[in-house]
């Protein structure tokens, strides 16, 4: 269904979705305009990339994850991140953060306790229904290096349409 969208439209429908994450609120009041506003553009240009998170929006206990079975850490999946490219990957880790129906997907933030800061959080996405934060997952998915979903949202390793077990 999302094929037969214009780029244009879901590229608003994407920024509608995600209005909530500016950097500034909104102000409540606004003073009257003296004069008609001049016609605004459909799309404001985007001048930064969004931000990845940097932190869990709360805090998780990373501590007794086991690696997976033939699987992976996160720093492991970065470190290796080329070779890895367009393979499945299989890694045990921990919810930090979970964003739900965003482009027909469940978007997470998941951590190990492994890695330094910018190889420690991997993003992942998943139909299937988004755990809790603080939970232990299997994820099981395809890894997808420099995605561009536009409006900002640039991923250089991605874990993408990935099967996800709560343990």
């Amino acid at each position: 269904m999302l094929k037969s969208i214009p780029a244009s439209l879901l590229a608003l429908t994407v920024a509608a979705v995600l209005a909530g994450c500016a950097k500034e609120p909104a102000s409540t009041t606004a003073a009257a305009p003296e004069a008609a506003p001049a016609a605004q553009p459909a799309t404001p240009p985007m001048t930064e990339p969004h931000p990845m998170p940097a932190a869990p929006d709360e805090e998780v206990d990373l501590s007794g994850i086991a690696k997976a079975d033939g699987g992976k850490t996160v720093a492991e999946v970065f470190a290796e991140k080329d070779q890895l490219a367009g393979q499945q990957v299989l890694l045990r880790a921990k919810v930090v953060k979970t964003n739900s129906g965003i482009m027909g997907k469940n978007w997470l933030h998941v951590r190990d306790g492994s890695g330094a800061e910018g190889t420690n959080d991997l993003t992942v996405t998943t139909s299937a229904p988004a755990p809790d934060v603080g939970e232990t997952v299997l994820v099981k998915g395809s890894l997808s290096l420099n995605k561009d979903f536009g409006m900002g949202y640039v991923y250089d390793v991605i874990v993408e349409d990935a099967e996800v077990t709560v343990e």
